[in-house]
C-alpha cells in the first residue's frame, strides 16, 4: 500500500493526519538455532515491510485498524490484554511494555498495512512491533535509542504475545541497511555489516506452505540438549559457559565419547554453524557468492541430519537446488519443520527453476509451492511526520 493511500485511510477513519513508520521483515542467510546458544546470526532486513499510520488521542483509548483485513480493535491503555485479533497483540504488546517500563504514553489511533507474508518465516510480527515502537517513540517524544527499541519490542513479544523468541528478528528489522547483512553476536549484541553484492544472483524464498505440529516442544528439547552438552563440557572445560565458547576439538575429543549421541549431534551442529557463519562473512568480503552458497548447503545438511529440525518438504527443495548449476546455495530458513528455503539463484534462471520445482513439488507433496523474491533493504524508518 502506498504512503498516500495509508494516510487517506487514516484521515477518513480518524479525521486527522498521521505520522507513518515503515519496518521491514527479515531473512537470515546463515546461523540457525545459534541465537539461544549465544552464537552468531547473519540476518538482513528485506524489501517487504509493515507500515503504521499513527496519531495521538486526548484520552486513554486505543483504536486500531488492519487495512488488508478490514478489522478494527478498540481498548483502553489502562486495561491491556491479549486481544482476539492476533495482529493487534503486536501493537498492544509494545504499548504494554512501554508502560511497564515506566514510560508515559497517550492514547493513540493506528492503521496497519503490511506486505510481509504471514507464516513464511520473514518475521511479520517483528516488523509490526518495530514499526509500532518507532511510532510511539516519536509521537510521545520518549527519546529511545534504536537498541532500546529493539529490546523493548523483543520483551513485548516475550511477555505480552507469549512467544519466547530471541532478539534477531527485531534487531534485523530495526537495524538493517540496504545491500548489507548484519553479523550479530547474540551474547554481546555487538554487530557489524557485511556487503551482500549479489551481482547476477537473487535471494529467492521457496515456501513449502507446511508447518508441522511437532515444532513447539521440539525447540525446547533442542535447547535442553544443548544445555546438557555445555554441562558435560564444563567438567573438563570450565570456561565454556555456552556452546559459543566451544570448538570442534572439544566436541570431537571429549563430548563425542562422554555424552549421549543425540547431545553430541546437537552440539556439533551449533559449533560448526558458528564456524560456517564466520567463514561465510569472509567469503562475502571477497564477493565469493558460490563459496558462500557452499556454506549454506552445509548449514542445511547440519540442520537436517544433526539438529533434526528439517522435514521432507524442506529436504526435497534443498536437494533439488543442489543439482541446479544456477543455484549457488540453499538451506531451510527459520526454526524448521516447515516454512521456506532460502536460495541464491541466477536472475535469468529464477522463473524456469520455479516452474519446474513447483511442478515437482505439487506431484511429490500435493501442495502448491509459493515463491518470494527479495533483497536487503534499510531498517525501520519514519516516512512522514
Amino acid at each position: 500500500m502506498q504512503q498516500e493511500e495509508l494516510q487517506k485511510i487514516y484521515s477518513s477513519k480518524f479525521q486527522d493526519q498521521a505520522i507513518i513508520t515503515r519496518s521491514p521483515g527479515r531473512i537470515n542467510l546463515i546461523g540457525e538455532h545459534t541465537d539461544y546458544n549465544l552464537g552468531y546470526v547473519l540476518p538482513a532486513a528485506i524489501d517487504k515491510a509493515a507500515y503504521i499510520a499513527m496519531g495521538t488521542r486526548n484520552d486513554r483509548q486505543v483504536q486500531l485498524y488492519a487495512a488488508e483485513l478490514n478489522e478494527t480493535y478498540t481498548c483502553s491503555l489502562d486495561a491491556l490484554h491479549a486481544p482476539v485479533f492476533h495482529w493487534a497483540a503486536y501493537l498492544l504488546g509494545v504499548a504494554d511494555e512501554l508502560q511497564k517500563q515506566g514510560h508515559t504514553i497517550s492514547g493513540f489511533n493506528a492503521v496497519l498495512s503490511s506486505t510481509v507474508p504471514v507464516g513464511a518465516g520473514m518475521s511479520s510480527s517483528a516488523a509490526i512491533e518495530c514499526a509500532t515502537i518507532f511510532a510511539l517513540n516519536h509521537i510521545n517524544q520518549l527519546g529511545l535509542s534504536r537498541l532500546d527499541m529493539v529490546k523493548l519490542a523483543q520483551q513485548a513479544e516475550n511477555n505480552f504475545v507469549g512467544v519466547k523468541c530471541g532478539i534477531m528478528d527485531m534487531f534485523a528489522s530495526m537495524m538493517g541497511q540496504k545491500n548489507q547483512v548484519i553479523q550479530l553476536d547474540c551474547r554481546s549484541l555487538h554487530y557489524q555489516y557485511f556487503p551482500l553484492q549479489l551481482g547476477e544472483y537473487k535471494i529467492v524464498l521457496f515456501d513449502t506452505q507446511v508447518k508441522h505440529s511437532l515444532a513447539g516442544g521440539e525447540y525446547n528439547q533442542r535447547r535442553q540438549q544443548c544445555e546438557e552438552g555445555v554441562r558435560i563440557l564444563q567438567q573438563v572445560y570450565p570456561a565454556v559457559k555456552s556452546l559459543r565458547d566451544a570448538d570442534s576439538g572439544m566436541i570431537e575429543n571429549y563430548l563425542k565419547n562422554n555424552a549421549p549421541q543425540v547431545v553430541y549431534h546437537r552440539c556439533k551442529y551449533i559449533v560448526e554453524e558458528n564456524q560456517r557463519l564466520q567463514t561465510g562473512c569472509q567469503l562475502l568480503l571477497q564477493h565469493d557468492i558460490n563459496g558462500f552458497g557452499k556454506q549454506m548447503y552445509g548449514s542445511h545438511e547440519g540442520l537436517s541430519k544433526l539438529y533434526e529440525v528439517s522435514c521432507t518438504e524442506l529436504d526435497l527443495l534443498a536437494g533439488w537446488a543442489k543439482s541446479e548449476p544456477a543455484i549457488a546455495g540453499a538451506r531451510m530458513m527459520g526454526g524448521g519443520f516447515g516454512g521456506c528455503t532460502i536460495n541464491l539463484i541466477k536472475e535469468s534462471a529464477v522463473e524456469d527453476i520455479y516452474q519446474r520445482f513447483a511442478t515437482q513439488y505439487l506431484a511429490a507433496t500435493g501442495t502448491a509451492l509459493k515463491m518470494y523474491i527479495t533483497m536487503p533493504e534499510a531498517g525501520t524508518s519514519l516516512l512522514s511526520a
